[in-house]
């Protein structure tokens, strides 16, 4: 199940809108991370291409310090995005390295790779997201591979009425483009710091499949009816299909992510940590870890 925006018609003459507001679920994952889950969950199971998004945010060890200890994956992407703390990640083909607040992990795990996601830090905040995009059918066997980048190597746009814009992966109207590529979905991951009662307007694929994430403050958009809403701290809005996005701050600044890819449009399957096309190529999956074949 999936849901997916709704068109207008004439989609590309319309800004998008708020379709629905979605208030996360408290759960734990990993060995007891406690975490929001936005994406995957009943009211919202996937935003094609878009599987799952977690946000965390604590700082208290209990809650983030056993990590996400060796697990496998296959068939879909990991995005990992730090706001606060550090974490090492480190995998079974001798891959490893440190993700630091600011930092951006892009995995492919693609045929199978098995990984661990463990926190660099024994107290302090650790904030971030993990969110999980699906690959298509034909290159769900691919080899994994890796897109990692400090906060450093992130671009920065600046604009004149003060909004900063960290961009990811995808192209600003301003031509800043990310250092994420992916052809095989286009993602636009902005990380966008908005002054109080100034706008920020973006354009997207008209087809493409989008939401935002409100990190702090509070921002304004039209729903369906036209009415104004206002999202706060921690909300997610699903958006309407259309060719260009607007955001007003409110009273104070914000920050928010605005996240977009084009869906695939195929079916999908799922079980536990892998995500195919079908039961029985995740029952391979599970085949295939257990016989060491990862």
């Amino acid at each position: 199940m999936t849901h997916t925006p709704s068109t207008t018609s004439s989609p590309i003459h319309t800004t998008r809108h708020i379709e629905r507001i979605v208030h996360g679920i408290a759960t734990q994952d990993g060995a007891g991370v406690q975490l929001t889950r936005m994406i995957g969950t009943p009211s919202l199971p996937m935003l094609d291409p878009f599987l799952m998004l977690d946000a965390f945010r604590s700082d208290q060890p209990d809650d983030y310090i056993a990590g996400f200890p060796p697990h496998p994956h296959r068939g879909f992407e990991t995005v990992t995005y730090l706001l606060a703390g550090r974490m090492r990640h480190k995998d079974n083909a001798g891959h490893e390295g440190i993700i630091e607040a600011g930092g951006i992990q892009w995995m492919s795990a693609a045929r199978g790779i098995i990984h661990s996601e463990m926190p660099e830090q024994q107290d302090g905040l650790l904030e971030g997201f993990q969110l999980w995009v699906n690959l298509p059918a034909q290159h769900k066997m691919d080899f994994p591979s890796y897109q990692e980048y400090p906060a450093d190597k992130i671009p920065i746009q600046t604009e004149s009425n003060g909004t900063i814009v960290r961009v990811i992966a995808g192209t600003t109207d301003q031509g800043t483009q990310g250092v994420i590529q992916q052809p095989l979905t286009e993602p636009l991951y902005l990380d966008i710091h908005l002054p109080a009662q100034h706008t920020f307007t973006q354009s997207l694929p008209i087809e493409h499949h989008a939401f935002l994430y409100v990190i702090m403050g509070e921002i304004t958009l039209d729903d369906q009816e036209g009415q104004s809403k206002l999202l706060h701290r921690d909300d997610l809005a699903v958006l309407s299909l259309g060719a260009t996005i607007q955001l007003q701050a409110n009273e104070t600044d914000c920050r928010l992510l605005l996240i977009a890819a084009k869906p695939i449009h195929e079916p999908v399957a799922r079980g536990g940590p892998f995500v195919m096309n079908t039961k029985a190529e995740v029952r391979q999956a599970f085949y295939d870890f257990e016989q060491g074949l990862f």
